[in-house]
């Protein structure tokens, strides 16, 4: 496992086309390598843009299985620039089963796992229960040539107990590929602070694990058109982008704008972990014997 190595956060739009959609990716895996990323990370639902702005069934035909075509032009993308890559796609696993599942390839092209979206939102324009089962394969760390590294998806990110329970299993780095943005008519009031919470809580899983942290976001303003199906009537979402990669002690390395279309470079530095364990060692001192009522809904 190398002590040093870099990752490449793709933030980019989406547009009515999967297919064109797929290409951008890859396109953005391949100049993330040549700018020297060993590790890859895209937003959450890349493929199209974010149709859970309203319940329609035709949709689900957006879905592919994995291994599928998808998987397969991802993992030789991986293979071919060498890349460990995080890839968000909307998984068909059986007829009216479908998840929100984020795959990891080796930089070899090999397949070291899925991880299936646990925490599923139900708000207005993120209609996601419509869409996605919840996740059953629990919270998991994966062994990459960049070393053991986790994944989450977009709401994933509010709960610490993921972030935690990745962490324990060894992950030293947390990739949240995300699609967030505001309400328009929310943005002036509310936009602000909603942007904060996000980057603030995300870097508290970084300070409370010591680990790297890092939220790859979409940007654009969209009304989930996909293929000339748009959503009813509105004014849509708009993504805030504001990728960033934080580290252990919640720095932030390297932090992408709310409107533009980057790929944000970062170097990670395991010594760096190790430094910051030694001397604030929350992960020694937790109380373990003291946590069963964590598994509580709500403790009366």
């Amino acid at each position: 496992m190398p002590d040093k190595f870099t990752v490449g956060l793709v933030q980019m739009s989406c547009g009515p086309e999967p297919a064109d959609n797929l290409g951008k990716a890859l396109d953005r895996i391949a100049d993330a390598a040549k700018r020297g990323a060993h590790v890859v990370c895209l937003p959450e639902l890349f493929q199209t843009q974010y149709f859970c702005q309203r319940e329609d069934a035709a949709l689900f035909d957006l879905a592919e299985p994995i291994p599928g075509p998808g998987t397969e032009k991802l993992a030789a993308a991986a293979r071919q620039h060498k890349v460990v890559l995080v890839a968000s796609l909307f998984e068909k696993r059986a007829p009216g089963v479908y998840h929100n599942t984020a795959v990891i390839f080796d930089s070899d092209g090999v397949q070291r796992g899925i991880y299936r979206k646990m925490h599923i939102p139900d708000d207005p324009l993120y209609y996601e229960k419509f869409y996605f089962t919840p996740g059953d394969l629990g919270f998991k760390a994966f062994d990459t040539a960049a070393g053991k590294l986790g994944t989450l998806v977009c709401w994933d990110q509010w709960y610490p107990e993921g972030a935690r329970l990745t962490a324990l299993q060894g992950a030293n780095l947390l990739f949240y590929p995300t699609a967030i943005g505001w309400h328009p008519s929310e943005k002036e009031q509310y936009g602000v602070a909603q942007h904060d919470a996000w980057r603030t809580i995300q870097r508290g899983h970084a300070i409370a694990n010591g680990v790297f942290v890092a939220a790859v976001n979409r940007v654009g303003h969209e009304n989930g058109n996909v293929r000339g199906n748009v959503a009813p009537a509105g004014q849509g979402l708009e993504f805030w982008g504001g990728s960033f990669l934080a580290d252990p002690f919640g720095r932030v390395l390297v932090e992408g704008s709310h409107d533009k279309e980057e790929i944000l470079i970062g170097e990670i530095n395991l010594k760096e972990l190790e430094e910051v364990r030694r001397n604030w060692p929350f992960l020694r001192d937790r109380r373990i014997d003291s946590y069963s009522s964590i598994t509580h809904r709500f403790i009366d």
